[in-house]
């Protein structure tokens, strides 16, 4: 399968060892880029890491082609991941002091960039059962540990959201819920490392194949 990747100014936030993990799983990433490219390349998923999207608003919110066939994608079921500034990045709006930029829409919120951390630290997350991708083998009853720091916040968040992750410890996007599911999207404040104990990209990986197949 392939994977498009964000990886440009704004998104520069993965773990070398995680990108690795896409090979070994049988997936291969294609870079492009949100500030230049008109279009996303031909590929069968999205992932789109951490980064400072609040601080290239304008170049964002400028490429509108480029956010329009993202909403598209996302609308017509391509599955996506998304980490803390990829999530701010698929929202309606960011707001940062006294700038704003219209984004991609697929998230039902809008993101608010105050001056102080809204989450900072060591998580702990536990599975709610309704993540769209496999589940893994072994539940750890201690909470999956994971990492935040975020200064950036949801408002305006649609009715009856769904999550797949219930916080344990940490911030999250509500105090209580991260990685909101959004059909075939899942986005969240947490940035996961690939373990053995939390094979992420396994398991992403291996839902874009299903989503794949399944379409074929």
């Amino acid at each position: 399968v392939k994977i498009a990747i964000a990886r440009d100014a704004a998104f520069g936030f993965y773990y070398p060892d995680d990108l690795e993990a896409f090979e070994r799983a049988g997936a291969e990433l294609i870079p492009f880029d949100t500030l230049n490219d008109t279009s996303l390349p031909k590929a069968d998923g999205l992932f789109i890491g951490g980064g400072f999207p609040e601080t290239h608003l304008q170049a964002l919110s400028a490429n509108q082609s480029l956010l329009e066939e993202i909403r598209q994608a996302l609308a017509a079921g391509m599955p996506a991941y998304a980490e803390c500034g990829g999530l701010m990045y698929l929202s309606r709006r960011i707001q940062w002091r006294d700038q704003h930029g219209e984004m991609v829409g697929a998230v039902p919120a809008d993101v608010v960039v105050g001056r102080r951390p809204q989450g900072r630290g060591y998580m702990l997350l536990e599975e709610s059962g309704k993540s769209p991708w496999p589940q893994p083998a072994k539940s750890d009853k201690t909470g999956t540990p994971v990492h935040e720091f975020h200064y950036a916040r949801l408002e305006n968040l649609g009715e009856n959201p769904v999550f797949a992750h219930r916080v344990l410890r940490g911030t999250g996007i509500d105090g209580v819920h991260d990685g909101l599911v959004v059909n075939n999207l899942l986005a969240g404040f947490a940035h996961h490392r690939n373990t053995i104990a939390n094979p992420w990209v396994e398991r992403f990986v291996t839902y874009v194949r299903k989503i794949k197949f399944r379409n074929s």
